[in-house]
């Protein structure tokens, strides 16, 4: 009999518990997280129907070889070259794709290149970026700094 009771009251337990998880949903991605080297963090916020993403900080802000701080000299159009990397919006397009995921496109300053991209919670503290270039796809984790 006390296996059965405790049986019933675990079938409760997990009833009443299930509302509870879904009504919290999936993780948002608002917040600032700090690239998987650590050398940016970036703020995402809401942005029309999805996200964006800007740069709000750098490991190193200024170019040792300048003594300025760190501009876009990477892009390949001449007029965007000198913009500075902090306030640089690096996601364009993202709107969501699936509960906790985004599909647009990213930038990336190291290279001067924009690649299709998805990002997804894939935790509380998690953010899972990826981008692809034709067939050949790489990603990794940022981890949350701040909300």
């Amino acid at each position: 009999m006390a296996c059965k009771f405790g049986f019933v009251i675990a079938i409760i337990a997990t009833a009443l518990a299930v509302p509870a998880a879904h009504a919290q949903g999936a993780p948002e991605p608002f917040g600032v997280w700090q690239t998987q080297a650590g050398d940016a963090r970036v703020k995402v916020s809401k942005c029309g129907g999805g996200i964006c993403g800007v740069v709000v900080s750098l490991r190193d802000p200024i170019d040792p070889m300048t003594g300025k701080p760190q501009v876009d000299n990477k892009n390949p159009n001449p007029s965007l070259a000198n913009r500075p990397i902090i306030g640089l919006p690096l996601f364009s397009g993202m709107q969501p794709a699936a509960v906790g995921k985004w599909s647009g496109q990213i930038y990336n300053a190291d290279d001067g290149g924009t690649y299709a991209s998805s990002i997804s919670v894939t935790g509380e503290s998690t953010l899972r970026v990826e981008g692809c270039v034709g067939a050949l796809c790489g990603g990794e984790t940022w981890t949350r700094v701040g909300r």
